[in-house]
């Protein structure tokens, strides 16, 4: 096998994760994501040629432009699930063909653009967000069955790619699209309050001293720190982004969503800002403090 052949390979198995993984992306967000520095024909050629092995599949959008959308198939999503890059990953809902595609596009796309913007912000940072360091669709439990799924978790590191040493940052990110009011987009912080406040039930443990001592919230089996909430606001001018940065401050009349807000970093961002500037720019307004502008990386109090 010739060099050439291992980094088509290499080449490939990355697209592939990465189409799993983000669920749908353009061809040009394929592109930023995967080999930025070479052609885009090359990109194209790879995708087509994933696409006659049967491992992903694509829409064309009836817009202007006639962008191609590409998703994993089943048997894609089989092949790369074990791969130790994504095991341990619940598995996507499966875009099972091109009219189910079309269905959930919009979201979909908007969803992975925003990380985009997060890996090529590191990039021209010289810090850390690889590919594979954006995760739609997490599982978090909250009981009874019910379960947080953020859009998409983040994670960043901080400093030097080479120098390492850098503090990991962690994010959760939830895209609203003005599809909903903006007292259910609110209505989300009391979700988050839940996961944060959620500590699961010890089945077939004494409620011994040290059994007590013992239990803590779920998200700390996962996070050192609980991630900060990120609200990108899109599909609405200035006045729907204000609406909807002022109910999400309104939401903490309710009590578990006041002691949240005290105690988790929660931020709102229009879309066009991050797009525009990056998302390390100061286009964050906290929950708590509307008013103010941050970036998402500062060091805050919550």
């Amino acid at each position: 096998m010739t060099r050439t052949d291992v980094d088509a390979g290499a080449g490939d198995r990355e697209a592939l994760a990465v189409l799993v993984q983000y669920r749908m992306a353009t061809t040009e967000q394929m592109h930023l994501v995967i080999a930025p520095r070479v052609r885009i024909e090359q990109t194209r050629r790879r995708l087509a040629k994933l696409r006659t092995e049967g491992l992903v599949d694509r829409i064309t959008l009836p817009q202007a432009g006639r962008r191609r959308v590409w998703f994993a198939t089943g048997y894609g999503v089989q092949v790369a699930g074990e791969w130790p890059e994504l095991r341990g990953r619940r598995p996507p809902r499966l875009v099972s063909d091109p009219v189910a595609a079309r269905l959930r596009v919009s979201h979909t796309l908007t969803v992975t653009e925003t990380g985009l913007q997060f890996l090529l912000d590191a990039r021209r940072r010289g810090e850390v967000c690889r590919p594979l360091d954006f995760l739609p669709e997490v599982h978090h439990p909250i009981g009874g069955g019910e379960a947080v799924i953020p859009d998409a978790l983040v994670y960043y590191q901080r400093g030097s790619r080479d120098g390492g040493g850098g503090s990991m940052l962690r994010a959760f990110l939830e895209v609203d699209r003005a599809t909903m009011g903006p007292e259910r987009l609110a209505s989300k912080l009391r979700a988050y309050a839940r996961l944060h406040q959620y500590v699961p039930a010890q089945v077939g443990r004494r409620r011994t001293t040290e059994a007590v001592q013992e239990v803590q919230e779920e998200w700390r089996r996962h996070y050192p720190l609980f991630p900060r909430l990120l609200f990108v606001l899109d599909g609405t001018g200035p006045a729907g982004i204000d609406n909807r940065v002022r109910a999400l401050h309104a939401a903490d009349v309710d009590p578990s969503v006041a002691l949240f807000l005290r105690e988790a970093i929660v931020l709102a961002a229009p879309m066009t800002d991050l797009l525009q500037h990056g998302p390390a720019a100061a286009v964050w307004r906290p929950v708590r403090d509307p008013e103010r502008r941050v970036g998402w990386m500062d060091q805050l109090v919550p």
